[in-house]
């Protein structure tokens, strides 16, 4: 072979290093631009994801004595419970049937400690007759709403006693109902609508609830909570004592 020859030959063999180095730097760039938006969207979906989880909605967390006690001695590990679970609001019952269960200066400081942890605070009030009567001398111990449980009485007798706390308290009024047609217009109207067979009746307008006691695993549980959340304007969890006894 000539020098001219071999001249030619590395000359072309230069050339063809001198493309192959070119296109390598071309992919090695694309692909990590493409890590870059791959990471930009995760980042994106982690957020979306972030703000459903702690919204601004109401993420309430109903406390019923009937099923488990909560008094001075355990309310900070209620709050505890609240907070690690990513609640922002406690319904927590002060009255069962009629039946006062704290004096102002307990409720008052209830209130200081839920408040100091960022939590708000409804005091829920459970009726089972229409003889049993709202104790008025709650309204002025700091709570940010007052929550009517009543779903055993009269359609008439619930109107009434809504209508009695809205033209006489100034907070936020709350009702919880298993009734999915319900026509009262309180504050904050809450369905119970425990378990997927109730999907239907989750819509904007009201808060939809989930019963740890309709699940059967935590996955379950997060499902339906995410669902009432997404679809409706909060999600309250029915409750407290069966929250902690599953270990969700």
């Amino acid at each position: 072979m000539s020098a001219r020859s071999r001249r030619r030959s590395t000359g072309s063999r230069a050339k063809y290093y001198l493309l192959v180095g070119i296109v390598a730097v071309a992919i090695v760039g694309y692909l990590i631009a493409s890590s870059g938006e791959r990471s930009a969207s995760t980042s994106t979906n982690q957020s979306s994801t972030s703000s459903i989880s702690s919204p601004s909605k109401p993420v309430i967390l109903y406390v019923n004595q009937g099923n488990g006690a909560v008094n001075s001695s355990n309310f900070g590990q209620l709050l505890s419970v609240a907070t690690s679970h990513g609640f922002n609001t406690i319904f927590f019952q002060v009255d069962r049937e009629g039946v006062l269960l704290f004096d102002s200066s307990a409720l008052d400081r209830f209130v200081s400690s839920a408040h100091g942890q960022g939590l708000k605070i409804f005091f829920a009030l459970y009726f089972t007759n229409s003889s049993q009567r709202i104790p008025t001398s709650i309204y002025g111990d700091g709570e940010d709403g007052i929550n009517l449980d009543m779903s055993t009485l009269t359609t008439s007798a619930q109107a009434a006693l809504l209508a009695n706390l809205s033209s006489s308290y100034s907070g936020v009024t709350s009702v919880t109902s298993t009734d999915l047609s319900s026509q009262l217009r309180p504050d904050m109207l809450i369905l119970e609508t425990y378990g997927t067979g109730l999907d239907q009746y989750i819509h904007s307008g009201i808060v939809a609830s989930v019963g740890v006691f309709t699940t059967t695993s935590k996955q379950q549980y997060e499902q339906e909570f995410q669902y009432a959340l997404t679809n409706s304007d909060g999600v309250m969890v029915f409750d407290y004592a069966g929250l902690v006894k599953a270990g969700y």
